[in-house]
This record gives C-alpha cells, structure tokens and sequence, in this order.
C-alpha cells in the first residue's frame, strides 16, 4: 500500500508544460527482452517503484477479447495474436457487471492473471461511476447510485485483497471537474483500494492534450479527488498523444503537486495505442468528424496520426529502445511508474466491439513487439 504524505490547495499559478516531442525507433530493429526473463528491478531514480521486481500477470479467459481469438486462431494469425494475448493489460470492471457479481469477475480475473503466484501483480481498470462520459455534465448521480457506486467499489477492493494490484481509478478523469459529488465518490475509491495491502492506486487525469498542456486544473482535481492518498495518477488512457509528451506534462503535474502539499507523486501512462500519436487538436482538424475514438487504425507501417500498438507494458520507462532524448528520459525514470496497457484499441469504436481485422493491423504496423520488449509475464 502506498501513501502521499499532506494535501493542501493549489499554492501558486504552474507553469505548461513544454511537450516537445522525440521520435519513436520506429526504424530501429526490435531488441531484445533487457530483463533476460527475471522481473525488472526499480530504477535507482524512483527506488520505491511498487509496479519493479515483480511478474506482471497476464488474464487469460474470455472477458477479455484478445484470448479467445488467440486460442481460436491458426496459423499466421495465432501468431500475431499473440502478441496480444500474451501481453500484461488492465482490464476494464464497470457498470455492465452487476454488483452481485463484482466479487467473483475480480476473484477470478486474479486467479487467472497470477497462476497463483502470490507475488505477481495485477491489472486492473476501475470504470464504475455513473452518469459519465457525455452524461456526466448534464446531471449528478442519485443518492442511489452514489450508494451502489459506494458498494461495487468496496467489493471491487475486498476481492483484490492482498493481491498485488495496480489500479486505474476512473479513466476520463478530467469529467470529474462537471461537479465535485464525482471527485468525492473517486476519493472513496482511492481509499478503499489503498486500505488493502498490496494495492496501488493511480487515479486516471486525461491526456497532455486534454488540458493543452497546462497542468493546473490537472492538479485541482487530482487534489479534490484525494490523490493524497494515492500513489499518483494515469495519464492517456482514451486520447492518443505521444508518449513524451505524457511524460513531460506528468512531470509538471509532479511539480504542481509538490507545490501544493503532496510530494512525490508518480504516474502511469498508457501506451496501448499512442505508436503513431496524434493529439486531439489534429484530429478535430483534420479526422472524419467522428469523435476521437472512432480514429482509424494504422494499415501501414508508413501510416502516421492513427492506432496502432505502443510501447509494451513495463517499468523499464527510460530504456533506450523508447527513442527517448536523454531529458525527457531522466524524467521518465524518476517519475514514471510503468507503461501500461490500459485502453483497448483493438475494440471499435473506443470501448466498443473486438474487430479481427483492426487488432492485426496494429500489431503488424506498430513499431514495437511486446513479447521480446516488454514486462516478464509468469
């Protein structure tokens, strides 16, 4: 279990972050797994990094859509699916799952993930609060959803017990600014999750490109929504900017945070589909007038500004194969938690269905393969 120490309110105006960019090795040939089959150690710049020295476990059944088709998959296909499947991802838990069944979905979700290893961490994606997305501006949750949220969450907790977990509260978390009653029901959240052992909280805070690179809003609501208690905070997980640019704004909200009481904040980002990144901003410009998650995958390797698979899950943020330049590098080590899979773009639209033809596309067009450059899995 990891805590912040102190909470106040936002001390002084921050400065934007610069998000300059770095090019990915999109070129470079694949290297080879730098953790040579043993779980990676923390970097010496973020020593306390509770996500190191551990397997990172991988769900295998059908609530996540990648293993069936794998396991039903031959031939070229099974190969690339592979690639897939077999990467460490966070899945979703929400309103579609009846509180009744919470218990069971996590309890099984972790017996699958860990192949009782007790030591291996979990993935998990919290994506409870209701009304939410357009609706969460338009109205409050009821007393009785408020209530209902309050008991998913807390059965959501118990299941995960002691398991080692790493949790994404509440992705599109920015929305939580329509009305401070979400903020209040994130941080009950928070600490229940915190209050088990071996639980990480990273409470999701939208995307560089959300805030246009201003973090101080990002800070607010982080503050209302009890980051103090947390481990820190996600960033990109429904946007598709680039992953320097997460970590250069990540860092500023580090900075903010500090500013206002709460030292030592970290965070994860989500690199599932940011390979080719585009902002938001570009997209409103120049995609197809549907909302940005309806964004077409990559078809080529030669594409750019589409979906396509981004840096495999892992802790090892700073390693060179990322095409990091060296500053954006060092703040990577010293801030960033891990790279993980959060959002689904193989689902069309965004959160929708599993599309064959969309998942092989972005394994065959990112620039990156999972299985000899990210985490060790058990």
């Amino acid at each position: 279990m990891t805590r912040l120490l102190g909470r106040s309110v936002v001390a002084a105006l921050l400065l934007a972050a610069t998000l300059a960019v770095a090019p990915v090795h999109a070129g470079t040939p694949l290297h080879a797994d730098p953790r040579g089959g043993v779980p990676n150690p923390a970097d010496p710049a973020n020593p306390d990094n509770p996500l190191a020295g551990r397997t990172w476990g991988v769900y295998k059944g059908a609530a996540e859509p990648t293993w069936p088709a794998y396991q039903q998959a031959t031939g070229d296909t099974k190969a690339q699916l592979k690639r897939l499947a077999l990467t460490p991802k966070a899945k979703f838990f929400g309103k579609w799952i009846p509180n009744r069944q919470i218990t069971r979905k996590v309890t099984d979700y972790i017996a699958s993930a860990t192949k009782k290893d007790p030591d291996a961490l979990v993935q998990l994606t919290l994506f409870r609060m209701q009304p939410w997305e357009a609706e969460a501006c338009t109205r409050v949750p009821t007393r009785a959803e408020s209530i209902s949220y309050k008991r998913f969450v807390s059965r959501f907790a118990a299941a995960i017990g002691d398991t080692h977990a790493a949790v994404v509260v509440q992705p599109d978390g920015p929305l939580a600014r329509c009305d401070d009653v979400y903020s209040r029901l994130v941080e009950y959240a928070v600490r229940a999750l915190e209050a088990q052992p071996n639980t990480t909280t990273y409470i999701e805070m939208g995307s560089a490109d959300w805030f246009g690179g201003d973090p101080a809003d990002a800070v607010a609501t982080l503050l209302e929504d009890g980051v103090a208690e947390s481990r820190g905070f996600a960033l990109d997980t429904s946007h598709f900017d680039s992953t320097p640019a997460q970590i250069r704004f990540g860092s500023a909200i580090v900075d903010g945070l500090a500013a206002a009481g709460v030292p030592d904040a970290h965070f994860v980002i989500d690199t599932s589909d940011n390979g080719k990144p585009f902002t938001g901003t570009w997209w409103k410009q120049h995609g197809d007038g549907h909302p940005l998650g309806w964004a077409p995958e990559c078809r080529s390797t030669d594409d750019d500004h589409c979906v396509t698979l981004g840096i495999p899950p892992t802790n090892d943020v700073a390693d060179g194969a990322w095409g990091l330049s060296d500053d954006v590098a060092a703040l990577a080590a010293e801030h960033v938690d891990g790279y993980l899979w959060i959002g689904r773009p193989w689902l069309f639209p965004q959160g929708g269905s599993w599309v064959l033809d969309r998942a092989l596309h972005e394994v065959a067009t990112s620039p990156y393969d999972p299985l000899t450059q990210g985490a060790t899995t058990p």
